[in-house]
């Protein structure tokens, strides 16, 4: 390991050849505590690259269990972008399923933030230790299933107590977003710094991906914001473009950003439920066009307004809530 750490220490990228070798390292449990800490931080402060990134998805991709299930969307942010909002993309998730989008959503509990998605689905009663078989009975059924990151990749082991110890995103930020154990192919990506957005597209491209998006706004979040403009990079069948979605085009009219901020498992939970039950607020608007990102991934729509005003018509008419009734305590 020292090898890889002294190359970081000096500011140097590693190839993926060298990425695969360390993380095969640390996913094999042959690192120390304080080696797994010096490699994460080193890497976070010189700044993460596509082939650094590229190694760590390979490793863990071939380590992990698989789910096998066809034609689903996940839609996942890196987190790390220290806003501590609401849970967004579980929430777009959630609706998503409800309007007849098959989800494989993987994910974990909170490591940068307040509450993971693991965390709030919890809160929901929804069940997050299921094993393949159930995942996919679950998808086909309800259109929705939870993959929580450490059962599937059991080699996160190693790195989970440092990460947390850190506190702060680290590479495994973006790693995961990539390394879906149901290999999806369409995917809704936040990520929390625009110069990451080619970074994952390239990414994307290079593991077969057939539509995403990749988003991140100009107000800092991993989302797609209904208070600034939101740059895109689309992804549909190896052609990369550029889009930008501007709130204001849409009538969002949302008031302020401090509206979406988020708490513990139990408050973010209880403020899911008012969505879904009809309560029109920032936090409605913000779900809503996160999930018509969803709906143009899955190809259900071609326009983004026409998906937006759907997510919107959908989530406010209650329907939401009882299709999440459906999923809980299943």
């Amino acid at each position: 390991m020292n090898k890889f750490l002294n190359k970081l220490n000096n500011q140097k990228d590693l190839t993926f050849v060298e990425s695969k070798e360390a993380f095969e390292i640390l996913m094999n449990g042959d690192a120390s505590d304080q080696e797994i800490y010096d490699f994460l931080t080193l890497l976070s402060s010189k700044g993460e690259v596509s082939d650094e990134i590229a190694g760590g998805v390979y490793v863990l991709r071939k380590k992990s269990k698989r789910v096998n299930v066809q034609d689903c969307i996940d839609t996942c942010g890196t987190g790390g972008d220290g806003k501590n909002t609401l849970n967004i993309s579980t929430a777009s998730a959630l609706l998503l399923s409800s309007m007849e989008i098959k989800v494989a959503k993987h994910g974990n509990k909170a490591v940068s933030s307040k509450c993971g998605s693991g965390d709030i689905l919890e809160a929901l009663s929804i069940n997050i230790n299921l094993e393949p078989k159930e995942i996919e009975d679950q998808i086909n059924k309800y259109n929705f299933g939870f993959m929580f990151a450490p059962n599937y990749h059991s080699a996160m082991k190693y790195v989970g107590p440092i990460r947390k110890k850190i506190a702060k995103r680290t590479i495994f930020n973006m790693i995961g977003p990539l390394s879906n154990p149901a290999l999806v192919k369409r995917q809704v990506v936040g990520v929390f710094d625009k110069k990451l957005l080619k970074i994952f597209a390239h990414g994307l491209k290079n593991l077969n991906i057939k539509f995403a998006w990749i988003v991140n706004s100009e107000d800092g979040l991993d989302e797609i914001s209904p208070y600034a403009k939101t740059n895109v990079i689309q992804l549909k069948n190896g052609q990369l473009s550029e889009i930008s979605i501007n709130p204001v085009d849409l009538n969002i009219n949302a008031e302020k950003f401090e509206n979406l901020l988020g708490n513990d498992a139990n408050f973010n939970a209880s403020k899911l439920v008012d969505i879904f039950k009809g309560e029109d607020n920032d936090f409605s608007k913000a779900v809503c066009l996160n999930a018509a990102a969803g709906l143009i991934v899955s190809e259900k729509y071609e326009e983004f307004g026409e998906a937006y005003q759907d997510s919107r018509k959908h989530i406010l008419s209650g329907m939401a809530l009882k299709h999440l009734n459906n999923i809980q305590n299943v």
